[in-house]
């Protein structure tokens, strides 16, 4: 990090390696923003959207060939590759500056270098870092201030807490006198790099304007970053979405959730359930910063201020909040626009429209064989505009958590939902949670499980080793009955026809009450090898149309599966090294002696 009195030195020799033609301190305020919006229209980059039916929205289109993070061209830079570990793209330090110095050497110029102070978190909250990004390009301008605290509020907040995290990128192309500008400026993808310094607590980034590659505040800082200083100062930062749940007595609690990606992540946090006087409400949707006060309980907050959701398939049956939210003042990228200037993409609401303009800006009509809008296509909006946001969302307290959700795509072994037998437990649940391959360009790849510990596999800062012994850490701290409950959802088992068992979306509320109340210990759950599942009629089925068979298959433990699935777990550990914790190994041990004794037909255990 960097103090106070290194800014304005460290500015001006960015500024003396990059060349801009000028510099700009951002200040956050309405003014500006509008200002920077007209300049990026005016130049093409930007489409203004139907302000009656879209105001004060925006759309950006942007090239093809930088469309989402590039995990290739990401990179940690410890000093020891040991430390990076086997899921990190490692660089040496010393060496990765040589060549990006090279790179960032003039590639500002004919451009304005912006400098963007800002924040993850609330103010005033012991875990909040201050950032300042430099870059050269306005679309990260405009979506940095809405995803973060940002202006210079923070800038005068720094004057105090005296402490930085410096941020540099730039798109990696320059202009000469008089040479036209592209829609999209970016550099080939061997000259990309998403580069971290986690020593330094250093980002640098160089050749993509898009999302987590840009937007440096998000992935880099809030999880890569932020799980290094995290290790150091015994909290942290979690790819994790926080929500809270309240019953119809009023009472409330709040739960973490953490799901690969093509999982309902945002669906969950901004959920309507479907069962009498329950309510959802959101705190965030995608990162927790977590730590634990002197009471050995754990606290959350939200470190961002905006959500950058992936738009294809959102609709108002499928996230009715998030289509709310994106109604007035959202940034489009790579949607498809209609013939009068409104979003449209595959999955949202309505009738496919005979005309489009798609994400590349041709026509695109029925006929046209490619989709309209990227898969990854996104839309950024401020947090302030979730219809369903609560109240503790900025609170520099956080939030008191009663458990843990982990979770991922599984057609079958998994079940609907079971509670960890204790944290360390919970923590080989976390380890060994992923999401089975469907689709791949290997076909003998197809139905093996693509393991991601707590979905932070493209984002842990250091060795995947010493994050899960991080985790047991947290534990081993506390007063193991303070900690939050860790249960594991599937909503993606099938039947034997291949359809779901379990009806998901607003339907998921009835699983977020079982675990309410499992953490109020005021229902009963079956011991099982793998962990406690739901007692018989525990699960509110109120309403829904689900047969007793199928809710025991969705609930079956199937023996010779998780034999499997012990097997391929052990597989995975191996691919870890040697810092894989010891404590996780036993967990998988003592779950091989627990599958032998457990009666498959009777469904209990046996002398357990």
């Amino acid at each position: 990090m960097k103090t106070f009195q290194e800014l304005k030195p460290w500015v001006e020799e960015m500024a003396v390696l990059c060349q801009p033609d000028h510099i700009h301190w951002c200040d956050g305020s309405d003014e500006e923003n509008e200002g920077f919006l007209k300049i990026l229209v005016k130049e093409k980059k930007a489409i203004q959207l139907n302000e009656e039916k879209r105001p004060g929205s925006y759309a950006f289109f942007s090239d093809p060939s930088d469309v989402a993070r590039v995990e290739n061209r990401t990179f940690i830079a410890s000093k020891k590759q040991s430390d990076a570990g086997p899921t990190n793209n490692w660089r040496d330090p010393d060496e990765l500056k040589e060549t990006m110095t090279k790179l960032f050497h003039g590639s500002m110029k004919g451009r304005t270098m912006y400098v963007m102070p800002f924040m993850m978190g609330p103010k005033g909250s012991p875990l909040s870092k201050i950032g300042i990004q430099l870059t050269d390009s306005l679309y990260v301008v405009v979506n940095m201030r809405i995803m973060t605290r940002f202006g210079e509020d923070i800038l005068k907040l720094l004057e105090t807490k005296n402490e930085f995290i410096p941020c540099l990128h730039s798109v990696g192309y320059p202009l000469e006198k008089g040479q036209v500008d592209l829609e999209w400026p970016s550099t080939a993808i061997e000259n990309k790099y998403i580069a971290h310094f986690p020593e330094e607590r250093l980002i640098w980034s160089y050749g993509s304007g898009y999302g987590g590659n840009a937007l440096l505040g998000k992935k880099c800082l809030a999880l890569r970053i932020a799980t290094a200083i995290a290790k150091d100062e015994m909290w942290m930062a979690e790819h994790m979405l926080i929500l809270k749940l309240t019953n119809p007595e009023g009472r409330v609690k709040f739960m973490l959730g953490a799901f690969p990606s093509a999982c309902g992540k945002t669906n969950l946090s901004m959920l309507i359930p479907t069962i009498p006087g329950w309510k959802v409400e959101t705190v965030g949707d995608d990162i927790a910063w977590i730590w634990m006060k002197d009471n050995g309980r754990l606290y959350a907050i939200n470190p961002e201020a905006g959500f950058f959701g992936v738009a294809k398939g959102t609709s108002y049956q499928s996230n009715y909040n998030a289509m709310k939210a994106i109604e007035k003042n959202t940034i489009f990228t790579n949607v498809a626009i209609t013939d009068d200037l409104d979003v449209w993409w595959e999955g949202i609401d309505g009738e496919t429209p005979e005309h489009l303009m798609d994400w590349k800006k041709q026509d695109w009509t029925k006929a046209s064989t490619t989709p309209a809008a990227h898969p990854n296509s996104r839309f950024t909006v401020s947090t302030s505009q979730c219809p369903v946001l609560a109240d503790e969302w900025d609170s520099p307290e956080g939030v008191e958590i009663s458990a843990i959700i982990v979770g991922g795509r599984r057609p079958s072994t998994i079940p609907l939902v079971h509670e960890s037998l204790g944290w360390k437990h919970g923590v080989f649940m976390g380890s060994m949670m992923g999401s089975e391959i469907t689709a791949a360009s290997i076909s003998d790849q197809i139905g093996k499980v693509r393991r991601d510990p707590f979905a932070m596999l493209p984002f842990i800062g250091y060795h995947i080793g010493d994050y899960l012994n991080h985790w047991l850490d947290m534990g081993r701290k506390s007063n193991y009955p303070y900690l939050p409950k860790i249960f594991y959802v599937n909503w993606f088992r099938k039947d034997n026809e291949g359809k779901f068992l379990w009806p998901g979306f607003g339907e998921n509320s009835r699983v977020l009450k079982w675990i309410f109340e499992r953490c109020d210990e005021s229902i009963q759950a079956e011991l099982t090898p793998i962990g406690y599942i739901p007692a018989k009629d525990t699960i509110d089925l109120r309403g829904l149309s689900i047969s007793s068979s199928q809710m025991d298959e969705i609930l079956k433990i199937d023996v010779e599966a998780w034999i499997k699935e012990a097997h391929s777990i052990r597989e995975y550990y191996h691919t870890i090294g040697y810092k894989l914790p010891k404590q996780l190994v036993v967990e998988l041990e003592k779950l091989e002696q627990r599958l032998k004794y457990f009666d498959a037909n009777e469904q209990q255990n046996v002398d357990f």
